[in-house]
């Protein structure tokens, strides 16, 4: 069985990162991403550059890259103006985000689910005249920052919601880190039965440690894609102590370990992190990426 990896670090991974890269440094971490062999790859968000600066500079991002099969590169859009930024870039991949909490959609994008939804409406016809897919964010799937738990019901309330609009695949983000393996067991059961695994993806947070064990149980239970961040970059700048994404290279690692393709070269991934982390100068939270430079470190010459 092949997984799928959707890799986030250029957007979700960097928007909330104190040091902004440049947009050559952002062209040089997205070509070592394409190199390690990413079918899936969000590259940025057309959102106001004063409400988060770090996606400043996604249009002209976007056009600068050269499209090279078969990556499929990604960026988040909230609303009419960002999809229309997104065409006018050649981007055919898009992502909206709503979220199961009513607090944390008002904190996050100013506006309720339901707010959200109408949002939605405005380009989602566009957007399947023009074949364009659509991936669908749900945030604090299992819990919130302002609200605490969140009731699964919201959970499938909101993916249903997203399916009938004609989304292509559906990402349940754990948002702050909370979540643990006998919840995702339970939520995920209830959502392939709406989606089916070829539009179900997982998004785990690494905050209490807990995200690879979650990745396992989303296995066992027939979960096909997973989202993850090169390094364990991440956290929301609207989740108040949540850390870094799942790190890819962690994810990679275990994956290959037990067996299961994902077409991704760990190497090469290696170097999109490494690269990365001398960016923002800072080290990243990914273990297996300081285990492979712990080992570089402690290598004779000439070996």
């Amino acid at each position: 069985m092949k997984i799928k990896i959707m890799e986030v670090g250029p957007r979700d991974g960097l928007q909330n990162e104190p040091t902004s890269l440049s947009l050559e440094q952002k062209k040089i971490f997205i070509d070592l991403l394409v190199k390690a062999g990413h079918s899936d790859l969000e590259i940025g968000a057309f959102v106001n550059p004063q409400k988060i600066p770090q996606m400043a500079g996604t249009l002209d991002l976007a056009r600068s890259l050269t499209r090279s099969p078969p990556t499929n590169f990604w960026a988040l859009v909230p609303n009419d103006r960002g999809y229309q930024d997104a065409r006018s870039a050649g981007i055919k991949h898009i992502a909206v985000f709503t979220a199961a909490s009513e607090t944390f959609n008002q904190k996050n994008i100013n506006t309720s689910i339901d707010g959200s939804f109408k949002r939605f409406e405005t380009f989602m016809p566009a957007a399947k005249k023009e074949k364009i897919r659509v991936r669908g964010y749900v945030s604090t799937c299992f819990g919130c920052p302002y609200e605490g738990k969140v009731n699964p019901k919201t959970v499938l309330k909101v993916t249903e919601r997203l399916l009938k609009l004609g989304v292509n695949e559906i990402s349940i983000g754990d948002t702050i880190g909370v979540a643990n393996p006998a919840q995702v067991r339970a939520l995920t059961k209830q959502l392939l039965k709406l989606t089916g695994p070829k539009k179900l993806a997982l998004h785990f947070h690494d905050t209490r440690g807990t995200a690879l064990a979650n990745v396992l149980t989303g296995l066992e239970t027939g979960v096909q894609i997973f989202d993850s961040s090169a390094g364990g970059l991440g956290g929301c700048p609207y989740a108040p102590g949540a850390a870094g994404n799942l790190a890819t290279e962690d994810l990679l690692y275990m994956l290959h370990e037990m067996g299961l393709k994902t077409g991704v070269n760990l190497g090469w991934q290696v170097e999109a992190a490494q690269y990365v982390q001398k960016c923002l100068g800072r080290i990243l939270p990914s273990r297996y990426l300081q285990a492979a430079l712990g080992q570089q470190s402690h290598c004779p010459p000439g070996n």
